[in-house]
C-alpha cells in the first residue's frame, strides 16, 4: 500500500483516517479531503506552469481541470488500489461505495492531505506528482480540450443561437451518496438530453456532451 502511494507514513493514524469514509464513523476523511483538494490543485498547477511556459491562463485552467476532475482522480485511486482499502459503513459497502467515483476521488484528496500533514509539502509533491504523470503525458503540449459545457455554448454562440439551459430534474440516493439527474436543453434547434452524475457539475457536463453530439451529427 505504502509503496504504491509513494510515501511511507510516520503516522499510520493519518493514513487510516484518510481511508475512512464518514459512513464508517469518526474520525473520517472529510477534513483531510478539504486540505488535499487545495494541494492537488497546487501540485498540478505548478507542474503545468513549469512545463507549458507559453500557455495562457485559460489553457492552463482547462488542463488543470481535466487532470483533477472527479473521474481522473477516481482512476488514480484505482491505480493505487485504494478501493479495496477504504473503510466504509455497512450501507456503502452494500451499495458498492468502494467502486464509486466520488468516494474514490475524495479518498485520493484525503491521502494527499494526510501526506502533507505527515511530512510536509515537498514530500507531498514528490509522492503525488507521479500519480498525474500519465495524464500530463497524454495532454497535447500547451493545449487542453475545453469541457463539454464550454464547447456547447461556443457552438451555439458561433451560430448566434440562444444559450443552453440546464435543469435539475431530481436528486436520488442518500445524503452521502447523492446522484443528480439533469436536463440540458437548447431551443434553436430544439434538443434535450438527460444525464446523471455524482455532482451537479458532472451531470451537467455529461448532458451538455450529449446535446453537442446531437447538434454535430446533423
Amino acid at each position: 500500500m505504502t509503496d504504491r502511494i509513494g510515501h511511507r507514513f510516520r503516522s499510520t493514524e493519518l493514513l487510516q483516517q484518510a481511508l475512512r469514509h464518514r459512513s464508517a464513523g469518526s474520525p473520517h476523511n472529510e477534513r483531510l479531503e478539504f486540505l488535499g483538494d487545495a494541494l492537488v490543485n497546487l501540485v498540478v498547477a505548478e507542474a503545468l506552469y513549469e512545463r507549458w511556459p507559453k500557455a495562457d491562463e485559460g489553457t492552463l485552467t482547462r488542463a488543470r481541470a481535466s487532470l483533477v476532475r472527479e473521474s481522473s482522480l477516481a482512476e488514480i485511486a484505482r491505480a493505487l488500489g485504494l478501493g479495496d482499502r477504504l473503510e466504509l459503513g455497512p450501507g456503502e459497502m452494500k451499495s458498492g461505495g468502494h467502486r464509486r467515483d466520488s468516494i474514490l476521488a475524495d479518498a485520493v484528496e484525503a491521502i494527499v492531505g494526510a501526506i502533507h500533514l505527515d511530512a510536509g509539502f515537498e514530500a507531498c509533491r514528490a509522492a503525488v506528482l507521479p500519480w498525474f504523470e500519465p495524464g500530463l503525458a497524454e495532454l497535447p503540449t500547451g493545449k487542453a480540450e475545453k469541457d463539454p459545457k464550454t464547447r456547447l455554448q461556443e457552438w451555439l454562440q458561433a451560430r448566434q443561437r440562444a444559450r443552453p439551459a440546464y435543469r435539475l430534474v431530481e436528486t436520488l440516493g442518500d445524503e452521502h451518496a447523492r446522484v443528480f439527474r439533469v436536463a440540458c436543453e437548447t431551443t434553436d434547434p430544439a434538443h434535450e438530453a438527460f444525464a446523471e452524475g455524482n455532482s451537479l457539475r458532472a451531470a451537467e457536463q455529461l448532458a451538455a456532451e450529449r446535446v453537442l453530439a446531437m447538434l454535430e451529427s446533423k
